[in-house]
């Protein structure tokens, strides 16, 4: 009888609103963009995954160092080994709260999300601000925010200091469905 209790409420739950606004990442786009007066540098990656429960506004992204694509082979090797040590800390990180958004509203909502942010294995507390798009094609959340290498221990070395800037831009543009 527990059992068929257990499973009458999982399934009845599985069927509440509350589960229907939880959220998966079905395209991800992270772009970051270093411009110094020697040269700019920008690279891609398109293998982010990010969770959003519309209910709670709880949101977290998983963003595989590897998959940051650059113009040169030679700047992602340089990249992955040297600045990002992607071996030793293969993953950036956020969990956190998103706030600023109505799920019953079409349109843009600005938004912010508050959270902890991890990269090159150090974890800082942030809030980002972005935009959150209700539209007939689903839910987009987008955001342009600045990263201080020295934030994350993340060290440049003097001889290549005036190639690579000192705060990054960082792009985010994710479309999610429903799961």
């Amino acid at each position: 009888m527990k059992i068929y209790l257990i499973a009458l409420s999982l399934t009845l739950l599985s069927a509440s609103p509350l589960l229907a606004q939880q959220y998966k990442a079905a395209q991800s786009s992270t772009t970051f963009y270093s411009s110094t007066p020697l040269e700019d540098i920008k690279a891609t990656n398109k293998q982010g995954t990010a969770l959003f429960n519309g209910e709670t506004g709880a949101l977290a992204f998983r963003i595989p160092i590897k998959g940051f694509s650059f113009r040169k082979s030679l700047m992602q090797q340089h990249f992955n080994e040297n600045y990002m040590e992607s071996d030793k800390y293969p993953n950036a990180t956020f969990e956190g709260k998103l706030t600023g958004y109505d799920l019953g509203s079409q349109g843009t909502h600005d938004v912010e999300a508050d959270g902890h942010l991890t990269i090159h294995g150090v974890t800082q507390r942030v809030k980002i601000p972005g935009k959150l798009i209700l539209d007939n094609q689903g839910v987009t959340m987008t955001s342009k925010f600045k990263v201080k290498l020295e934030d994350y221990d993340i060290s440049i070395p003097k001889v290549v200091f005036l190639n690579i800037a000192e705060v990054i831009d960082v792009d985010l543009n994710y479309q999610f469905k429903e799961m």
